[in-house]
């Protein structure tokens, strides 16, 4: 654990959820490798498409709104529209098969190995502290079953815009009913989580679980608080 500044009292965390409570890395990894597999056994003519093919429907998908910037699920649903419209799947049809692939995308986004340190130390935070997840993401936090430990789940797009927009922790400070600088955000990314967080008045604990310091990140806009390397160490802060 390595301090940067010295930290207000703590009287609530929110939490990032990929890759800060869990590698989400392999869950996204095999999560597009079984999906491919399944979309080319359901929609043969989908076997044409590459990697470059998806990726670019992607950015197509990503440009055509802010509504697909700002949410995961309409993002890959407006993907998948345009993956199904080029090979002539359109009308009712489109809709059923963009509901039978996003079944499949439920499944598979929530095959999550959820370490025990985790549930140890949101267990023990929990019983003193509230808690609220503020996530980029659509994991399915009862599925992974982690829903018990947070009194409030935000989600980029129904909660707000993804972070590093102040929208979500700004929500998270009406429903905590809690001053901003007694928040203690706790995340991965230095720009979602720490940027975001600062810029919206929290406390921000960077969770750094690779060899590589802050010193070394280009993506440093500005500096935590407090840089944590186990998920343990933030019962430090109860």
């Amino acid at each position: 654990m390595r301090f940067f500044r010295s930290l207000d009292p703590v009287y609530a965390m929110t939490f990032d959820l990929d890759d800060t409570l869990y590698d989400n890395h392999p869950v996204i990894r095999r999560l597009e490798r079984d999906l491919r597999s399944w979309l080319i056994d359901t929609f043969p003519s989908l076997g044409q498409f590459t990697d470059d093919h998806w990726r670019a429907l992607k950015r197509q998908a990503l440009q055509s709104n802010e509504r697909c910037r700002n949410d995961v699920t309409i993002a890959r649903e407006t993907q998948l529209s345009y993956a199904f419209a080029s090979i002539g799947i359109i009308g009712d049809s489109q809709t059923q098969a963009i509901q039978d692939t996003m079944h499949q995308v439920t499944l598979l986004r929530n095959r999550v190995q959820i370490p025990e340190e985790t549930h140890s130390t949101l267990k023990a935070i929990a019983a003193k502290l509230p808690l609220v997840a503020i996530t980029n993401g659509n994991v399915d936090l009862k599925r992974i079953g982690l829903q018990g430990y947070f009194s409030h789940i935000l989600k980029a797009g129904p909660d707000g815009d993804a972070k590093p927009s102040g929208d979500m922790f700004l929500r998270a400070t009406e429903l905590l009913d809690i001053p901003a600088p007694s928040i203690l955000h706790v995340g991965d990314h230095l720009v979602s989580d720490v940027l975001g967080a600062k810029a919206a008045g929290f406390q921000a604990a960077w969770f750094n679980d690779t060899a590589k310091g802050i010193e070394s990140q280009m993506k440093t806009k500005v500096m935590p608080d407090v840089e944590i390397n186990r998920i343990e160490q933030l019962l430090h802060f109860i």
